[in-house]
């Protein structure tokens, strides 16, 4: 308060007290300043700190006030904030619809919120015991289902396991589809025999290209396999990063100059990669898949050991690489191409039109003007490498050729290795090849095949480089699948992690969790000459059945009105027995029907289908206990008036 009384004295320089000298005056006056200063730099802060402390207190108000807002409205401001901070992403889904625990038909079907894409959509050759089937194809009927949430389908490259089955697909469903400039070329030339070609959306893209598919974006990437224009896929969606290899090897000396781009897969692996699904059909095998050029090496060394013979190679008609070294070889030597089989001719036709197939002007001859060359001036390159029973190699080797008849002077070399359950087929024509004489060169004899497969070592290093958090192996039976997942585990995956699923099955995956969910219709739809799917189970069981024991026919008339049998039934057999020699049994077989027929009119019983079923089941039942067999049969019930 000192300060406040001198300003209030001093305020004034020419009021001085009475009796006080000029000097004191003046240093009164000065002091008289100062404190003045003093005081107007105290208020400013005191009006400062007076600001400061309004601020804090209306702060303090408004936090009384909030604290009497309801309970509720607290909570609830809370739980929205905790929301917006750890608000989960959606799961992402994949449905397996084929691919697995077999080899080929792959199909795999990825989801996340309301778009849906597609990789791959392939076939499947019959098994023996599927009698009259074509091919087999996935079941499409949850596809159809969720066909408003599908933005486009991708493929990984042109084999018939991952392209064939397209389209019956897009007979139903027509979607935007993408796969490189090979890969498109050769689904175009399937469309056409399917006359889609016109309506169909097919998007060339390059190694390196990305597409965005609804949520999705995916990216393709190079990899090495035994036909050109492979890719695998990175699959981006706001749930994270898949990566699909599609199938792959690491080839240093490829065929078309371009090796697998290991360093994107390692980019992507450092970005960080939620799920790997991988290729598992060489996981049994160990070290590294041989390079497609020892192959070419291999080609060298028997064309010129064959001779003076004529040279017969089979492969797979899609393997270009294989087609272009053989092409290569027979030029250096002097020889003529020839080609047998309308698969392999299309696939050429198509590599030669995009550039992927270098011919010299000159070297393919058609295959009708073979006669008109010596054997030493000839190579013929077939299909059939796997024993397809209506291939161009067996239709040889069973001498139902129409072009090509086997000779002892033939020198035939089988540039493949027998698929999982081919061993049989391909073991029989090669017999019925060196019966006519020929010699054969078959599996690695000679390195004459090579796997577009990568092998144990290549796909720990996969796994190195992608680092996944989770992990499903793909594309092969149970054994390569179980292998590959013991592989995983090798370089330091989590058995946890790790998810072995069937087809049918789908999986929800996020940051934090893979787990199976709750399955999706998923089997074989058969295809039998332009009927799809119209032959199921039942019909070949019945084939099945005709196969093995063969059927009896019972005919039978019957009065329209009362029932009544008119004539003693027929009985005729095909496929069961030799009917000269067993015409008592057949007519055991009559008697027996004749007396279920007149059971039936006793007991008053007018349903046609009710009177059939006794008469099977009774005749059944003869037979069986006659011959311990169990022929089809087909009781024909007809109604005449008189």
């Amino acid at each position: 308060m000192r300060e406040f009384f001198v300003f209030e004295a001093f305020q004034d320089k020419k009021h001085v007290p009475a009796g006080a000298n000029p000097t004191c005056a003046s240093a009164h006056a000065k002091l008289n300043n100062e404190v003045i200063s003093d005081h107007m730099s105290e208020k400013s802060n005191k009006a400062r700190l007076d600001k400061s402390f309004n601020s804090i207190k209306n702060q303090g108000r408004q936090k009384k006030a909030r604290k009497t807002q309801p309970f509720y409205y607290k909570n609830n401001r809370k739980r929205q904030k905790n929301q917006h901070r750890t608000q989960p992403q959606a799961p992402i889904r994949i449905a397996f619809l084929g691919g697995i625990n077999e080899v080929g038909k792959n199909l795999t079907v990825f989801e996340y919120e309301n778009d849906m894409i597609i990789v791959d959509c392939g076939l499947a050759f019959p098994d023996e015991d599927m009698l009259g089937i074509d091919v087999v194809i996935p079941d499409f009927s949850y596809i159809e289902a969720n066909a408003d949430k599908l933005r486009g389908i991708v493929i990984t490259h042109g084999h018939e396991d991952h392209i064939g089955s397209l389209a019956y697909l897009l007979k139903k469903i027509n979607v935007p589809v993408y796969g490189t400039k090979l890969t498109v070329g050769l689904i175009k030339g399937k469309l056409e025999e399917h006359k889609l070609l016109s309506k169909a959306k097919l998007n060339v893209v390059s190694p390196g290209d990305t597409v965005t598919l609804g949520g999705f974006s995916v990216e393709f990437i190079h990899v090495n396999h035994s036909i050109p224009d492979a890719v695998g896929f990175a699959i981006r969606c706001k749930g994270g990063t898949i990566v699909h290899t599609g199938d792959f090897k690491f080839d240093a000396t490829p065929i078309d100059g371009g090796m697998i781009d290991l360093a994107r897969f390692g980019a992507l692996g450092n970005e960080g990669v939620l799920c790997l699904l991988a290729d598992s059909t060489n996981a049994e095998r160990p070290g590294f898949t041989e390079s497609e050029r020892k192959v070419g090496e291999s080609f060298e060394r028997l064309f010129r050991a064959a001779g003076q013979r004529r040279i017969i190679v089979a492969t797979f008609a899609s393997n270009i690489h294989r087609v272009q070294q053989i092409i290569d070889v027979a030029q250096s030597l002097g020889r003529k191409v020839a080609l047998s089989g309308r698969s392999l001719e299309n696939v050429v036709a198509v590599s030669r039109e995009l550039g992927y197939l270098k011919v010299p002007d000159g070297i393919l001859i058609d295959l009708n003007l073979i006669k008109k060359y010596s054997d030493q001036e000839l190579v013929l390159i077939t299909t059939g490498s796997q024993g397809e029973p209506m291939s161009a190699l067996t239709r040889m080797a069973f001498s139902d050729h129409r072009k090509v008849a086997i000779s002892p002077n033939d020198y035939v070399i089988i540039s493949a290795t027998p698929i999982p359950g081919n061993e049989k087929t391909v073991g029989r024509v090669v017999n019925e090849l060196m019966k006519l004489g020929a010699q054969v060169v078959y599996e690695k004899m000679y390195d004459v095949h090579v796997s577009g497969h990568a092998c144990q070592e290549e796909l720990k290093m996969m796994l190195a480089l992608i680092k996944p958090k989770f992990f499903i192996p793909v594309h092969g039976e149970q054994k390569h699948l179980q292998h590959h997942a013991a592989l995983a585990q090798a370089v330091g995956i989590d058995p946890q992690r790790i998810l072995l699923v069937d087809n049918g099955a789908q999986v929800e995956l996020t940051q934090n969790s893979l787990k199976r969910v709750a399955d999706v219709p998923a089997g074989q739809v058969f295809v039998d000459g332009i009927g799809v799917g119209d032959v199921g189970s039942v019909v070949i069981r019945d084939r099945k059945l005709l196969a093995e024991d063969g059927i009896i026919v019972v005919c039978a008339a019957l009065d329209a009105d009362t029932g009544y049998l008119l004539n003693r039934p027929e009985v005729f057999s095909r496929g069961f027995v030799f009917v000269r020699e067993s015409e008592a049994l057949l007519e055991e077989a009559r008697t027996m029907a004749e007396r279920t027929l007149n059971k039936c009119f006793d007991r008053n019983i007018r349903d046609f289908n009710t009177i059939k079923n006794r008469v099977r089941d009774d005749v059944s039942r003869l037979m069986y206990e006659r011959t311990k067999r169990s022929p089809m049969v087909l009781p024909i019930l007809m109604e005449i008036d008189e």
